[in-house]
């Protein structure tokens, strides 16, 4: 059993190795989409490195020290002050989004938790504040996950409308280890100008519950109307003109 554990460890200590030439290697693939199929095809923990916050700093000095303050916080949580380096949180936030569970280390015991909420300064390009949320193992949540639209369109394909994205999100309620990081929706059911995808058509993983009601659409076929050619404005001062000119004529 110790050498196939081992044996694990170094399979995927080769793995992260050379990920990123593998990553760099592929084409006509998003980097970052890989490198998360990766993850989740591993079953790899994300984790994040945070401290506790020095009450001694201003959150204004922290963020000048390239530090992001936060907050971890949850039912059987309590709030702690902590902060993370801004450049590891952007690479997290890239990876797990809202919708993954992050392992928090560096505040003594490792923290479970979901990314609740960041403060972020469009002018400055930069954090301002993150909110961790503690989950509990073993009890059901409800949190927004992401949709993600894939396949090709008939509809779209043979010219007859473009496909509308009318829901980008939606709400469900599971535990932790059946939190899924996006749904998959496959517009290539969209055939024809009729054709529409509602959260009723959405594959949910088992062990998941959609809280949105069924018959929400979630895309649509929006069809190209064929613009006419402009009509001519009437010059009516030209018919006033013409029609008195007529009239003087018979006088």
């Amino acid at each position: 059993m110790a050498t196939k554990s081992y044996c694990c460890d170094i399979y995927y200590e080769y793995i992260i190795r050379y990920l990123p030439a593998l990553i760099y290697m592929v084409s006509n693939v998003s980097k970052l989409a890989l490198y998360v199929h990766v993850i989740k095809y591993l079953h790899m923990t994300i984790t994040l490195t945070v401290a506790n916050r020095d009450a001694s700093k201003s959150t204004k000095a922290l963020r000048t020290e390239g530090q992001v303050p936060g907050v971890v916080y949850g039912p059987k949580q309590e709030a702690l002050k902590l902060s993370v380096d801004a450049k590891e949180l952007d690479k997290v936030l890239k990876v797990a989004g809202e919708s993954s569970i992050v392992e928090l280390e560096g505040l003594g015991s490792k923290i479970e938790v979901l990314v609740k909420g960041v403060d972020f300064d469009p002018t400055k390009h930069a954090f301002r504040h993150v909110d961790f949320y503690a989950i509990e193992r073993g009890k059901d949540m409800t949190v927004v996950v992401p949709l993600e639209f894939v396949g090709e369109s008939p509809a779209e394909k043979n010219g007859i409308g473009v496909v509308t994205h009318a829901l980008h999100e939606i709400e469900v309620t599971c535990r932790p280890s059946k939190l899924p990081q996006h749904i998959d929706v496959d517009v290539s059911s969209l055939v024809d100008a009729e054709s529409k995808i509602t959260v009723a058509d959405l594959k949910i993983p088992e062990g998941v519950k959609v809280e949105n009601d069924a018959e929400e659409t979630v895309a649509v076929v929006s069809v190209i109307k064929e613009e006419s050619e402009p009509v001519a404005a009437i010059d009516m001062s030209a018919i006033e003109v013409e029609k008195k000119g007529k009239e003087e004529e018979t006088e």
